[in-house]
């Protein structure tokens, strides 16, 4: 459904009908699909009721998943996922988006300036995932010759293994996560001790984490490297992508590039990078009149809730003037909202301020690839042409 774009239809019928659906499954178990804006947040808002410690993908039990010793701070409830949180934070708070922000216009016009004219190329490739690497290098402070490793580690993630698959079996991808440890354990100890503003110094010297062991490590890492990657460069591709399905809005966005800081959130809701996030039911409670059991699987589906038209008129069409486009709940609510929130935003505004500056037109020539996920909303290919100003 989701690789081949789909889902659409599936998720209207459920707001319509049944807009908390139960369904089980011999590979997930018990589960509820919540489809509705107001419904998911009522979620979002009670992690008392509906915790993310038993995992935030259905099916992947927390204890499976923690058999190497590997926890992220968005499978945690407060107080852990607090600590943990305000550890990082700091690296994408206003100020420091303010002294970074030359830096990712400079290697966005790096980027854009050497794109070909007149020729086809792949866009994910190109520019979504070469932006997005360079971003993460930077929030790291990485090796910058090794950042292709940054991507890759994030595409195995949640990657489903299957023969010719981004991994073939969950030993390939345990062994390259190791390898990610072994990489980050020489930048913890190098930076124990002397501190920079980068994350992998801020969770080597922060109270709540500089204890922990490598391994342990590996859960937030891996959370910052996929919410620094996945989700920006997927909105990188689907912005391409929407502009040329609605080109009256592209249209628009040329004759007023003032309209960027107003596209960004319509895009993000538009595209949903992340189709949804689980949480357990900790008790028997009710939601939209439904007995959930203690130990039911609830998925918030933002992919349904982003085109709920309770909410979104015309929730299928891309708007860049809609005004209430910062509703959207791409980011999540309540304890959880996307700490990278701004920092997604920033990007995708410099880009297309650069975009407008330098192009008259980036052209898509086919349809897209899609990432094999009902997790992951994404892009694995997108052929365009550009034509400069």
């Amino acid at each position: 459904l989701y690789a081949e774009d789909r889902w659409h239809d599936h998720h209207e019928r459920l707001r319509n009908e049944d807009p908390v659906h139960f369904n089980e499954i011999e590979t997930a178990g018990r589960y509820w699909s919540v489809t509705k804006a107001a419904d998911i947040k009522a979620v979002e808002a009670d992690w008392k009721t509906f915790s993310s410690a038993n995992g935030i993908t259905l099916g992947i039990p927390v204890a499976q998943q923690e058999e190497d010793g590997i926890r992220t701070f968005i499978a945690m409830d407060p107080p852990e996922h607090r600590e943990q949180r305000r550890t990082v934070t700091p690296s994408v708070q206003t100020q420091n988006l303010q002294n970074v922000e030359p830096l990712i216009r400079e290697r966005t016009v790096g980027v854009l300036e050497q794109l070909p004219e007149g020729e086809t190329f792949d866009w994910v490739e190109v520019v979504s995932i070469e932006l997005t690497t360079r971003m993460l290098a930077t929030l790291f402070d990485f090796p910058f010759e090794d950042r292709s490793t940054l991507t890759r580690w994030s595409d195995i993630v949640f990657a489903i293994p299957e023969p010719g698959g981004i991994v073939e079996s969950h030993e390939q991808r345990r062994d390259e996560l190791l390898e990610c440890v072994e990489y980050f354990s020489r930048l913890w100890e190098e930076r124990r001790g002397n501190p920079g503003h980068d994350f992998v110094s801020m969770l080597a010297n922060g109270e709540a984490t500089k204890d922990m062991s490598p391994i342990q490590h590996l859960g937030n890492l891996l959370l910052l490297i996929v919410g620094g990657n996945d989700t920006t460069r997927n909105t990188m591709s689907g912005i391409v992508y929407g502009l040329n399905r609605f080109p009256d809005q592209y249209d628009k966005l040329m004759a007023d590039p003032g309209l960027v800081p107003t596209m960004v959130p319509e895009i993000i809701r538009w595209q949903t990078p992340l189709s949804y996030m689980r949480r357990t039911a900790t008790r028997d409670t009710e939601l939209g009149g439904k007995q959930i059991l203690k130990g039911d699987q609830v998925l918030m589906w933002y992919v349904s809730a982003n085109r709920d038209q309770a909410i979104f008129e015309n929730a299928d069409m891309i708007d860049i003037e809609r005004p209430n486009a910062d509703r959207q709940l791409s980011f999540g609510y309540g304890i959880h909202f996307c700490m990278g929130s701004r920092l997604a935003e920033l990007q995708l505004r410099v880009l297309w301020e650069e975009i407008l500056a330098r192009f008259e037109r980036i052209e898509v020539q086919d349809e897209p690839e899609r990432t094999f996920s009902s997790f992951v909303n994404g892009y694995t290919r997108l052929p365009v042409t550009v034509t400069r100003k």
